[in-house]
């Protein structure tokens, strides 16, 4: 199983999406054990949307769907609706 996840770092209003298939762990790097990347600027992350697939393939079309203007549209109306 594979979950893709979209991140939102409240203290910076920034979000990062994402797919991994241990999702308890990849938090736990983004949030604490990585050193370098994108995401260490913006600590604390918070899961703001998860879903799961059976396979990598179609995590990663998610993943893309998600990452296009139509699909930060609907992450920022998650955002918004969660702080209303």
């Amino acid at each position: 199983m594979f979950t893709v996840y979209v991140l939102y770092s409240p203290s910076f209003n920034k979000i990062y999406v994402g797919y991994t298939s241990d999702l308890e762990v990849r938090i736990l790097s983004h949030n604490v054990l990585a050193v370098k990347g994108y995401t260490i600027k913006f600590r604390p992350w918070e899961i703001i949307h998860t879903e799961v697939f059976e396979t990598k393939l179609a995590a990663m079309k998610r993943e893309k769907e998600l990452k296009s203007a139509n699909g930060r549209k609907f992450i920022w109306s998650l955002i918004e609706n969660k702080m209303n």
